[in-house]
């Protein structure tokens, strides 16, 4: 069974950092393009950020270009996402979600296009 876990989430002031990571079980990511998304409470969920299979190649919203970071470990079989300079308006449930192809989709924001999902994990931005 495929099972993506989100882990890192917490409570941090404004200007700090947290990196998320997402593990995989049950299946290897190298064959996966994986994306983090995000619900804000009474919002959406929005895409975040999409790596494709290899790592080459990352995209992001424009609203985190510059601050956070998407990065994969096939090796260990993870995902990560380093957050700087956290805003209040960054405070949302973080998903992580999975696609069996080698790149993301032109609009990775788009939920259907990723098979696999996992819980979630809570950042709040807030002093």
């Amino acid at each position: 069974q495929l099972q993506l876990v989100e882990s890192g989430g917490g409570l941090v002031q404004p200007g700090g950092s947290l990196r998320l990571s997402c593990a995989a079980s049950g299946f290897t990511l190298d064959y996966y393009t994986i994306a983090w998304f995000r619900q804000a409470p009474g919002k959406e969920r929005e895409g975040v950020s999409c790596i494709n299979r290899g790592g080459g190649t990352t995209n992001y919203q424009d609203s985190v270009k510059g601050r956070f970071t998407i990065s994969r470990d096939n090796a260990k079989n993870t995902v990560s996402l380093q957050m700087n300079s956290l805003k209040p308006e960054d405070t949302a449930v973080y998903f992580c979600a999975a696609r069996r192809a080698g790149s993301c989709p032109p609009d990775y924001s788009i939920e259907s296009s990723f098979g696999s999902w996992g819980q979630g994990t809570q950042v709040t931005v807030s002093s």
